[in-house]
């Protein structure tokens, strides 16, 4: 029973430095806002391969310039978010799932994409005719890139996933849902396998590194800060750029 109770509440987790196999440089949610993530990439280490957690669209004014920029950049590996998440489902079914991007920032990415006169309040045709738009709008390159999005990226001791991860399962058997949208126990419960998972999705104050978290969503599109990790095997390093 103790044992069970030590393991749980992770008293006997420990944590040595995050290594990955080559350095990386794993920037937070971007959320639209362009100017900081043209401004960080600046203070990239040159040896620093570049990780993005998601949550590239919605709520920022830029979703569609910040998309493309990315995609453009085949070094960069681009996870996929519940943002990116809600919006593909919404060009796949919009009837369904319209509402619900609509509410959480998805007026904000037709807006960038030069859709126009759409409301939160539509249904029926009016979905289908706003999707039709934006798929329209984005081209099919676009879509595709979104489509094939990985969830995570796993290497050394680092697991990079947008919302965080199943302490209790493997860092390489993880389900999308858990990378995308989250687990209860993430934030609470340490691992065991001494695996440091970088994530977004929950906003924090300050980009910080904590008993084998990385935390990297300084919440750009409210706070104007976008904030990054460097991993090389020291201790990590943190970038942060506001407008």
């Amino acid at each position: 029973m103790l044992s069970s109770l030590f393991q749980r509440f992770g008293r006997r987790a420990a944590f040595t430095t995050p290594s990955p196999e080559s350095p990386v440089c794993v920037i937070g949610d971007v959320h639209g806002c362009i100017v900081q993530l043209e401004k960080l990439l600046r203070g990239v280490p040159q040896d620093h391969r570049v990780i993005l957690v998601g949550d590239y669209v919605d709520r920022g004014e830029e979703s569609a310039a910040v998309l493309r920029l990315i995609k453009d950049r085949a070094d960069f590996t681009c996870l996929r978010g519940n943002h990116e998440d809600m919006m593909l489902d919404f060009l796949r079914d919009p009837e369904q799932y319209g509402s619900r991007w609509l509410r959480y920032g998805g007026l904000q990415t037709l807006a960038s994409f030069g859709v126009r006169g759409v409301r939160a309040e539509m249904g029926g045709s009016e979905l289908l005719d706003c999707r039709d738009d934006l798929l329209e709008a984005m081209g099919p390159d676009l879509v595709q890139w979104m489509v094939e999005m990985q969830t995570s990226d796993y290497s050394g001791n680092v697991l990079v996933t947008h919302a965080g991860a199943d302490p209790n399962v493997a860092a390489d058997q993880q389900s999308d849902k858990t990378l995308m949208w989250g687990h209860p126990e993430f934030r609470t419960v340490d691992r065991q396998d001494g695996v440091w998972v970088v994530h977004g999705h929950t906003i924090v104050e300050t980009a910080a590194a904590r008993r084998g978290r990385i935390s990297v969503d300084t919440g750009a599109y409210a706070t104007g800060v976008l904030s990054a990790v460097c991993l090389d095997g020291s201790e990590p390093t943190f970038i942060t750029e506001r407008v």
